[in-house]
């Protein structure tokens, strides 16, 4: 059976949208059109793939046969390129945008060749798994930690970088003078998220294990917001990684954490199941700009790093 790349395209986009319109709009098509290729594929494959009742949802054989037909369109994709020279697009999502993920990924994507890398944001880790477990993404960057309900099954990691973090305060916060400080020196303070705190599980362990009891969160409004809200409330203070650039400095404090120093751990995830040629020399890159880079240094007596942060040293 000889399986046409435009059909089974039409059945991919429509299982992603769960709308004809949509998935037409996308595809540049009409939804006519559209209705009449998934049509013919089902007809081809002799099964019902989308049950079509109150609006529509995978058969049981649509379920099963979404993640090959993205496989055979990555395929596809690849084999043209391979005769146009077009090379292979690599879409990656990244959250953490305040910590500016790419500062991270910029260096290590020159192992790619002839891949280029197209970069999207992702709302946060939960948001960038189901994009991953959809084949709606080929690559995550952030901090990824662990999903209930087995969110993130079937997905792989590979910690890449450990970043130290600052304690960013206003010029008149009580501790804005120190030349460095502990955790604990921080009890008294306001801790300040810059999102909703369920969302930055990073920031809530800190919290939790230095039992910094007076936290603050909101919309994540960027940068600026960040470090207006820092000037005017003295009772505030915020993690943000040593290296990472704020847009301006005037009238903040960025104080070195010691005893310990907590670290910010950057991985890059990806589907079990899809192993894409390029992803082997990009975790080379990785690898060797971390190694020259020490960038997964980490001693315990003096470095702090969550639990499940921990657990991944091992494989890295």
């Amino acid at each position: 059976m000889d399986l046409d790349l435009a059909l089974v395209r039409a059945f991919a986009v429509t299982a992603e949208t769960l709308h004809f319109g949509r998935a037409a709009e996308r595809l540049g098509t009409s939804q006519q059109a559209l209705s009449k290729r998934v049509a013919r594929l089902e007809a081809v494959l002799a099964v019902r793939l989308f049950e079509r009742r109150g609006g529509i949802r995978l058969t049981e054989a649509g379920e099963r046969f979404l993640p090959v037909a993205r496989e055979a369109l990555a395929a596809g994709d690849r084999a043209v390129a391979a005769v146009t020279g077009a090379g292979t697009v690599v879409r990656i999502d990244t959250w953490g945008h305040l910590y500016a993920p790419m500062r991270t990924i910029a260096p290590a994507v020159q192992e790619l060749g002839g891949v280029r890398l197209e970069p999207g944001p992702g709302r946060d880790w939960p948001s960038v798994a189901a994009a991953l477990s959809r084949g709606d993404t080929d690559l995550g960057f952030g901090r990824v930690h662990p999903l209930p309900d087995g969110r993130a099954a079937g997905l792989a990691e590979r910690l890449v970088r450990l970043e130290p973090v600052d304690a960013v305060v206003g010029a008149s916060h009580p501790l804005a003078h120190a030349d460095e400080l502990r955790p604990a020196d921080l009890r008294d303070s306001a801790l300040w998220c810059p999102a909703e705190l369920d969302r930055l599980d990073f920031l809530r362990r800190f919290a939790d294990e230095f039992q910094i009891t007076r936290r603050q969160d909101g919309p994540n409004l960027g940068l600026d917001h960040l470090v207006q809200h820092l000037r005017a409330d003295a009772s505030c203070f915020t993690l943000f990684p040593a290296d990472a650039p704020l847009p301006d400095r005037a009238g903040l404090r960025s104080i070195p954490l010691v005893r310990p120093t907590p670290l910010y751990a950057w991985s890059l995830a990806w589907r079990g199941s899809h192993r894409r040629p390029w992803l082997d020399p990009l975790l080379r890159g990785f690898t060797e700009l971390g190694r020259a880079a020490r960038w997964l240094d980490y001693v315990p007596e003096r470095d702090w790093l969550p639990g499940t942060d921990r657990a991944k040293l091992t494989d890295a």
